[in-house]
C-alpha cells in the first residue's frame, strides 16, 4: 500500500476516539485499486468498548442506528455486540471524505482470545487473510503469528498430499467461510478464489516464514518440476499439524476421537488427540470449525441487522445478494 493511500485511510482515525489497534481489509488492499466507490472496512480494537462508544457517540452519533442511540446508548451498543453478536459492533455506511466506510469495534481482550483460541473464529479468520495495520500498540501482529501458523496446519490437514501454493492460500482463506450462513445466499460463490487471486503476493509475503518453517521440519517440500507443494501425510505428521491447532479445537477433537494424557519433563499434564487416521482427524476438525463459523456468522448477522437499523441492513443485504446471484449466473 502506498504511503499516500495509507495516510488517507489512517486520517479517518482522527475523527474517532483513540484506539489500540486498527487494520483495514478487503478490496482496499487489492493492487492498483483506485475505485473510491468500494466500501473500506476497518477493525478497531479498544480496551473498553462501552467507554469508547460513549465518547464516539458525542463525536459521531450519526454513525449509529438512531434507535440504539435513543434507547440505550453505549451500554446497549456494547450489550448487543457481546450478548447477541460475536463481540464486534459494526457501523456500516459511514460517509467520510467521499468514501463509504464500515468499521467494527472489538474489546482488545476478546480480539486476543479469538486470535489465540479460535473460540469464536470470527476476527481470527479475518486476520488469516491480508490486512493492512494502521495502529498496533499491543503488537497484535506478533500475537497473530500463532493464528497464522494454526491456519496453515488446519489447511494442510484438509489438503491432499500434492497441491499448489494457490490451493493452500485458498484453503486457508476458506476456513472462515466453512459453515458461514451468508455463503448460502448473500456472498459471491467465487469469493475465496477472487480474494486469493487478487492478493496472491500479499498471501505469499504473509505466509512465507511459516512455509519455510514447515519445510525445515520436513512436513512440506517444494517440487520444482511440477510447481507443486508436497506434504508428509503420515500419522506422525498429522499429529504434528493437530498439535499446532488452538487448545479449544484440540480439546473438542479429543472428546470426539479420544485423548491420551502426556506428562512433560516439567511435570505438566497435557492432552494429546488420538489420531487413528488423517481422514478422521480432518473430518473432525472440519466439523468443529463449521459449527463455530455457523454460530458466529448467525449471531453477527442478527447483531449487524440491529446495529445498522432496518433500512441500512436491508440495503446492505440486497447489495450482497445481488453480488451473490450475479456470481451464480
Amino acid at each position: 500500500m502506498e504511503t499516500s493511500q495509507r495516510d488517507e485511510l489512517a486520517s479517518f482515525l482522527n475523527v474517532l476516539p483513540p484506539v489500540d489497534f486498527c487494520c483495514v481489509y478487503g478490496s482496499t488492499l487489492h493492487p492498483n485499486n483506485q475505485d473510491k466507490s468500494k466500501m473500506v472496512d476497518y477493525i478497531l480494537g479498544v480496551s473498553d468498548p462501552m467507554q469508547w462508544h460513549s465518547e464516539n457517540l458525542k463525536m459521531n452519533s450519526n454513525h449509529y442506528a438512531s434507535w440504539m442511540v435513543h434507547l440505550g446508548g453505549a451500554r446497549l451498543i456494547t450489550g448487543v455486540a457481546d450478548k447477541v453478536g460475536a463481540g464486534v459492533h459494526f457501523n456500516p455506511f459511514v460517509s467520510w471524505n467521499d468514501r463509504k466506510l464500515k468499521y467494527g469495534v472489538v474489546r482488545m481482550h476478546d480480539l486476543v482470545q479469538d486470535i489465540l483460541d479460535w473460540n469464536r473464529f470470527y476476527l481470527s479468520g479475518r486476520l488469516q487473510k491480508p490486512v493492512h495495520l494502521l495502529v498496533d500498540n499491543l503488537d497484535i501482529e506478533d500475537v497473530n503469528s500463532v493464528n497464522k501458523r494454526a491456519a496453515v496446519s488446519a489447511a494442510l490437514l484438509l489438503l491432499p498430499s500434492k497441491f499448489t501454493e494457490e490451493d493452500l492460500y485458498a484453503k486457508i482463506c476458506s476456513l472462515s467461510y466453512m459453515g458461514d450462513l451468508r455463503m448460502l445466499f448473500a456472498e459471491d460463490t467465487n469469493k475465496v478464489n477472487k480474494i486469493v487471486k487478487g492478493q496472491f503476493d500479499l498471501f505469499q509475503s504473509m505466509y512465507k516464514p511459516f512455509l519455510e518453517d514447515f519445510k525445515t521440519k520436513n512436513l512440506l517440500r517444494f517440487s520444482p518440476a511440477q510447481a507443486n507443494l508436497v506434504q508428509d501425510s503420515s500419522l506422525s505428521a498429522s499429529r504434528s499439524l493437530v498439535s499446532s491447532l488452538p487448545a479449544s479445537v484440540r480439546s473438542q477433537m479429543g472428546k470426539s476421537l479420544g485423548e491420551k494424557k502426556i506428562l512433560s519433563e516439567t511435570g505438566r499434564v497435557s492432552g494429546e488427540v488420538c489420531i487413528a487416521s488423517r481422514e478422521a482427524a480432518a473430518k473432525c476438525m472440519e466439523k468443529i470449525m463449521k459449527r463455530r463459523v455457523m454460530v458466529s456468522s448467525a449471531r453477527q448477522a442478527v447483531s449487524g441487522f440491529l446495529a445498522a437499523g432496518a433500512i441500512n441492513a436491508t440495503m446492505y443485504l440486497s447489495q450482497k445478494m445481488r453480488k451473490a446471484w450475479n456470481s451464480r449466473s
